[in-house]
């Protein structure tokens, strides 16, 4: 094939293999950094944000993360890996 090893076809289209694993290194980077959030902050670190960080409102900060911080965190992580898979769409030719 005149593409060579570096493509392969996904329903009629060229998809470059770095991007491939470009995409898959940042989907597994910000899963780990959500799982740290969610759990870490949620379970593992509670008691030392309890007696350490400031309240929020009427709760604790350990609390107010396991209810409200790694959601948010999760939104916020969203965002980013629209913007990096944006850019990479962008940089490889594929755009709306």
């Amino acid at each position: 094939s005149a593409l060579g090893r570096h493509y392969f076809n996904l329903r009629g289209r060229n998809i470059h293999k770095p991007s491939i694993l470009f995409t898959s290194i940042i989907a597994l980077v910000l899963l780990a950094i959500w799982f740290m959030v969610s759990l870490g902050c949620a379970v593992l670190f509670r008691g030392w944000m309890d007696a350490n960080m400031p309240m929020i409102g009427n709760a604790k900060f350990g609390f107010w993360m396991a209810q409200q911080g790694s959601i948010i965190c999760f939104v916020l992580l969203l965002i980013v890996y629209k913007v990096l898979m944006q850019r990479l769409d962008d940089k490889h030719g594929y755009s709306e």
